[in-house]
Parts: structure tokens; C-alpha cells; sequence
């Protein structure tokens, strides 16, 4: 790949932005941290009350790629062959009775997985192999999922009724956890206006299905320096009560992030990097990036749980805490 190449790849980036900000008031963090998991080519969980546009935001993005895009509402009683596919019974050319494999809408580029947490366990759980092995294996015959496959989950805080916490092997797969807020005063006015008249913003497609392939290759080979990548390998073993290492931790952690959680760190900053037209990390850009990727992997005892204490007030700690850079 030429300099020039690199810098047209780079150039796109922005112009995605704006399209998603002509439906989109505000939430500026949230879609730069959804940018920055799907230029590293990872998942994405978004979570925060009804209302808030996550599903606008998603559905944005998609009309802004040129890309297939699929939506399944998780619902109590939604199956795993719902999504994933099933085997059907039908008839060859020479009219002999074969099962045929017809896939469900986890094939495709975009997937948004749509309040994830309102379906059981088991359902849940039928997404594990195809989020890490970006494939599915069925009746003993493997298919793979179209390139690039990325995969957005929302759900409502897990203390409103009617909601299933996610398994922690499926959390952990989440490259990174963006809680959405609500919006400023102006923004909500902003809305109101938006929302209320005759308005019809025409979405231009920016990014090809080859071009995401292109940058997500290109933020691999965005240079950190050995020296952060060990600052990363410390602060992520500071969060295993067993290690001994941060009082604060040993007090309120159960258990903590694995060596996946080093892994997203590395590659959401150096996405971040080069959404700012940078080359290489800086501190700065792991600072930023490490309350939404270990937010998700730390798991608190109950004493946290009886004192107020958040994994969100826990990850806090330790950027303040961990020297980065």
C-alpha cells in the first residue's frame, strides 16, 4: 500500500462522521468510540436507557458503509436457529430428499444485535463461536461469515426488568463497552426540532466493504512503543485481585481482565490514532480508551456491591493510578 493510498484510506474516515452526524445530534464520544471498534475490527456493546438513539446511531453508520446490514430484535423467546440458520429439507436436481444449510441474518457485514440482553442465556451464548472465530459451525460443517463482519449489541442497564445479564465469555468478546448518556440541554432541544418537523437528511455511503478491510489492516501497522505496550501489561495485571499489586483492587475485585482485555487496549488506541491522522500511540490515546475496554472485565465481590462501588470508579483508579508513557 503507497503513502497516497494510505492517505486517501485516511481521508474517508472523516467524511463517516459527518454523514452519521446529519441524523445524529450530539453523543460526539459515542460515535468516536463505535468509529474507533469498527476501524479495529472488533464489536461493539452500547448501553444505556430507551431513547437514547443508540439503534439511530447504528442503523446511521450502516447507511454510511456500503455494506450488508441486518437488525434482529432479541426478544424472551427468540431461538438460536433464528439467527444462526438451520438445516431444511429439500429436493436435488435428480429429486433425492437432501438437508440444506439456510443461513440466518448473522450472515452479513453489520449486525445489530438489538437489545442483546432481553433474550435467555441460551441464545445468547449461540453468538460466542461467530463473534471470535468470525464463523459458525453447524452439524459439523463450518461456514464463514462475510468480510468484514462487525457487530453491534444494545442493551437497557441490567437492572430494568424483563433483562438478561450477558454470560462473561460473551462480555469479554465485546472489544470495548460505550455507555451512552443522555443529552446536553441544547442537545435536547436540538432533538425536539430535529425529530418533531419535515426533515429527510439524504445518507451518502462513504466506505466500501474493501476500504474497512484496508484500515483495519492499516491500524495493525500503527507503531507502539515497547515501553507502553508494558505499561498496558501492568495496569491490566493490577486488575487481578491475586496479583497483590493495588490495595484498592484487592478489596473490591473478584476477578479481572485477561490478557484479551491487553489485546482490545492496544488495537482501540491505535484506531484512535489513526482517526487523528497519527501513525503512532501516545499516552494519551490509551488513557482514553481504557475506561471502555476494561469497563466490561472487571467483575466486582459483594463488598464493592454494598459500598457504591462501580467497575466504572475501579477502571477510574487505575488510570489515575498507572503510569502510562
Amino acid at each position: 500500500m503507497t503513502k497516497e493510498d494510505i492517505e486517501q484510506l485516511i481521508a474517508k474516515i472523516a467524511p463517516l462522521k459527518r454523514e452519521i452526524a446529519k441524523n445524529v445530534v450530539g453523543q460526539h464520544e459515542v460515535i468516536d468510540q463505535l468509529m474507533v471498534g469498527l476501524i479495529a475490527g472488533g464489536h461493539v456493546l452500547l448501553e444505556g436507557v430507551p431513547g437514547l438513539a443508540k439503534t439511530l446511531i447504528i442503523k446511521t453508520l450502516s447507511q454510511a458503509l456500503s455494506m450488508d446490514f441486518n437488525r434482529i430484535q432479541f426478544t424472551p423467546d427468540l431461538m438460536p436457529s433464528d439467527i444462526l440458520g438451520t438445516e431444511i429439507l429439500q429436493e436435488d436436481d435428480q429429486g433425492k430428499r437432501i438437508f440444506s444449510f439456510s443461513k440466518g441474518p448473522v450472515f452479513t457485514n453489520i449486525l445489530l444485535a438489538d437489545e442483546i440482553n432481553r433474550t435467555p442465556p441460551k441464545t445468547q451464548s449461540a453468538l460466542l463461536e461467530l463473534m471470535q472465530e468470525y464463523g459458525l459451525t453447524y452439524a459439523g460443517k463450518r461456514y464463514d461469515l462475510p468480510k468484514p463482519f462487525f457487530l453491534l449489541g444494545t442493551q437497557n442497564p441490567i437492572e430494568q426488568s424483563g433483562t438478561f445479564p450477558l454470560p462473561e465469555a460473551q462480555v469479554d468478546r465485546f472489544l470495548i463497552h460505550v455507555c451512552v448518556d443522555y443529552p446536553t440541554v441544547q442537545e435536547e432541544v436540538d432533538i425536539l426540532k430535529l425529530t418533531t418537523g419535515i426533515y429527510n437528511h439524504n445518507i451518502q455511503e462513504v466506505l466500501t466493504a474493501q476500504d474497512i478491510i484496508s484500515i483495519q489492516q492499516l491500524c495493525r501497522e500503527v507503531h507502539i512503543d515497547d515501553q507502553l505496550i508494558r505499561d498496558i501489561s501492568t495496569m491490566i495485571r493490577s486488575t487481578r485481585p491475586s496479583n497483590g499489586s493495588d490495595q484498592f483492587v484487592t478489596n473490591y475485585v473478584d476477578w479481572g481482565a485477561g490478557p484479551r482485555a491487553g489485546q482490545a487496549l492496544i488495537l482501540v488506541s491505535k484506531a484512535r490514532a489513526l482517526m487523528r491522522n497519527r501513525y503512532s500511540v501516545i499516552p494519551e490515546d490509551i488513557r482514553t480508551m481504557t475506561l471502555p475496554t476494561l469497563r466490561h472485565r472487571i467483575a466486582l465481590n459483594f463488598r464493592a456491591s454494598s459500598e457504591g462501588i462501580t467497575p466504572e470508579i475501579v477502571t477510574r483508579h487505575l488510570i489515575k493510578n498507572y503510569k502510562i508513557g
